[in-house]
């Protein structure tokens, strides 16, 4: 008795996901392809000279026995420099002071270009951003021979008045002086970086606040700050990194100022006249990588203390 076997279409069909032919694993190199460009440039352009940098730490020149192998003693040297610790210290309160100012008014600035009161907005954002289109040498002379007693802007007003303005570029006032040029560069980069931000807020926001009755304060206290925070934060570190970097401003005044400003006044210039003025290569390399570790740790705290109050 033979058993009939029920047709194709009556079988049951399986109901699980359906099973692909197992093949052969080959690695693929399409993503490669795409980021293999900027690995590379990133590799000689940032990684190359950090690896050489720390190599050079490692040996000293001297005038007898020549170029040596010290280890850490470079190292040891910069921690017990008191000119680079006294630049340090310096570019420390330019950055408490300075950086404050500035992205308190760069914030002032988007805040009142998004509130959309202001009348001819567009020109204003413009206004606000073309120094910084302007590089930072030139804008460094710009103020330098506004700075002149002698030949400046300072010394035409003492001559049409009578008056005895202080001078900008003496040894009280140069710090200050400097933060002047700095923040007027950099207000319309920060400018734009909040008011980018402030953009993006759903307007949902300001009708239920609207709808709350909250005024222009409360908007912003209870809005528009607390949104931007990671621009706010973003912004900070910027400016950090650019403080403890500041070289061109002193290096241009320098030529101004020669009694005033010396080769040790800020770390990146110290770094500099190490190198190619005192030809300390391997010391040279040492003070730059100390500062920039000091330059992550302090922006990794900020960044840290910013993430935190953002949670």
């Amino acid at each position: 008795m033979t058993t009939m076997q029920p047709p194709a279409a009556a079988r049951p069909r399986p109901t699980g996901p359906p099973v692909r032919p197992i093949r052969g694993t080959r690695r693929s190199w399409t993503g490669w392809g795409f980021i293999g460009p900027f690995v590379l440039v990133f590799a000689l352009v940032f990684l190359a000279p950090l690896a050489y940098s720390g190599y050079l730490s490692l040996f000293r020149t001297q005038l007898i026995g020549g170029t040596t192998f010290v280890g850490l003693d470079n190292y040891q040297q910069a921690l017990q420099d008191g000119r680079f610790w006294e630049g340090v210290a310096r570019v420390g309160l330019f950055l408490a002071v300075q950086v404050p100012i500035m992205l308190g008014l760069a914030l002032l600035v988007a805040l009142a270009l998004d509130s959309g009161r202001l009348y001819g907005k567009d020109f204003f954002r413009i206004a606000v951003f073309l120094p910084y289109a302007v590089p930072a040498v030139v804008a460094t002379l710009m103020w330098g021979f506004m700075y002149g007693t002698r030949f400046g802007l300072v010394g035409d007003i003492n001559d049409a008045f009578g008056a005895k303005l202080p001078d900008p570029l003496s040894p009280d006032l140069l710090l200050a002086s400097i933060g002047n040029i700095v923040t007027w560069e950099f207000i319309g980069y920060n400018m734009l970086i909040f008011y980018s931000a402030l953009r993006v807020i759903p307007h949902s926001l300001y009708e239920a606040a609207e709808i709350d009755g909250a005024g222009q304060w409360r908007v912003i206290s209870a809005i528009k700050l607390p949104a931007i925070r990671g621009a706010l934060v973003i912004a900070t570190i910027f400016s950090i990194i650019g403080s403890f970097q500041l070289f061109n401003e002193p290096s241009i005044l320098q030529k101004l100022a020669p009694n005033v400003i010396t080769t040790d006044y800020t770390p990146n210039y110290y770094t500099y006249s190490l190198s190619f003025s005192g030809q300390q290569h391997n010391y040279s390399a040492t003070v730059a990588i100390v500062m920039g570790l000091l330059t992550m740790i302090v922006a990794y705290v900020v960044q840290l203390r910013g993430m935190r109050k953002g949670a």
